[in-house]
């Protein structure tokens, strides 16, 4: 029988906030669990539970607003979001596309509900996750990648039990397409009932498993959705096993940086002064211009 990776740790974030007006968030870490150096290269990730809203006329989201240091990274599973830059990036992603926004030196950028979706209304479900970048590579240029779903890499299960969407890296012989700048997997899995998926993640990455939808069985851990699920860094399979119809998730599998990690608003850097110079170039307009 072969060696089941163990758990770390299972747990739910129940608390919300608002971003913007938008975006009715579970902010799983840092401020859920303080994981900034143990899930890196992950730094934040804020799940948006799927959420009703009603038609609107007035625009929903979160206005101009800078980063440095990170990538942002959106998945939508439904709803609409729209995406400027001021690097002149602009693209709306809906339910299976994903948008990966390198900030690097740095950016301002703003995110809202698109305006069809907007003006109808309609069921809104998202994650945003903050990738950390690498110190050699923290003052990169800013980057924007618009992944549609039928560019992602499809690994069906057998006998039409669901299946994986590989947004980066490799599962099972299959690619993503994003680029990195680390090492790291990140998988979305649509199951359905009976459906068993059996992987392998590097011994030494950081795992972690968020439920978007239904209940499995994770490592014959019982699991739901909301529950994230966190892997001792140590070698061993990862087992699935759906219970319900519409079961799914996301699989994020990174190398760590091994780095110092300090997060302020919305700068992670690797020290309190890069954080601080941060701030003030902000303060001094050197992320560009806002109008955009």
């Amino acid at each position: 029988m072969s060696k089941l990776r163990p758990i770390e740790e299972k747990f739910t974030i129940n608390k919300e906030h608002w971003v913007g007006n938008g975006f009715r968030v579970r902010n799983y870490f840092p401020g859920g669990r303080n994981l900034l150096e143990r899930f890196s290269p992950f730094a934040l990730m804020d799940y948006n539970a799927p959420r009703k809203f009603p038609p609107s006329e007035s625009s929903r989201g979160i206005g101009r607003h800078p980063h440095r240091g990170i990538e942002t990274v959106t998945f939508a599973f439904q709803g609409a979001v729209e995406h400027h830059d001021n690097a002149g990036n602009h693209g709306i992603i809906y339910p299976g596309d994903v948008q990966w926004m390198t900030a690097g030196e740095g950016i301002m950028h703003k995110e809202y509900h698109e305006k069809e979706f907007l003006n109808k209304g309609g069921t809104f479900h998202m994650i945003q996750l903050w990738v950390n970048l690498p110190k050699k590579h923290k003052y990169v240029p800013a980057r924007y990648q618009e992944l549609s779903g039928n560019k992602m890499g499809k690994a069906g299960l057998t006998e039409g039990k669901g299946n994986v969407t590989v947004v980066s890296g490799e599962f099972q012989g299959v690619r993503g397409p994003a680029m990195t700048y680390s090492p790291m997997n990140i998988y979305l899995m649509d199951l359905e009932v009976g459906a068993k998926v059996t992987f392998n993640e590097p011994g030494d990455y950081n795992t972690g498993i968020l439920l978007t939808g239904g209940e499995a069985e994770v490592n014959s851990l019982s699991c739901t959705h909301k529950d994230f699920i966190l892997f001792e860094n140590k070698q061993g399979e990862i087992v699935i096993e759906s219970k319900t119809r519409g079961t799914t998730l996301i699989v994020l599998s990174g190398e760590p940086l091994n780095e110092p990690a300090v997060a302020g608003g919305p700068f992670v850097m690797n020290t309190r002064e890069e954080l601080d110079k941060a701030f003030e170039d902000f303060r001094l307009g050197k992320f560009g211009t806002e109008e955009f």
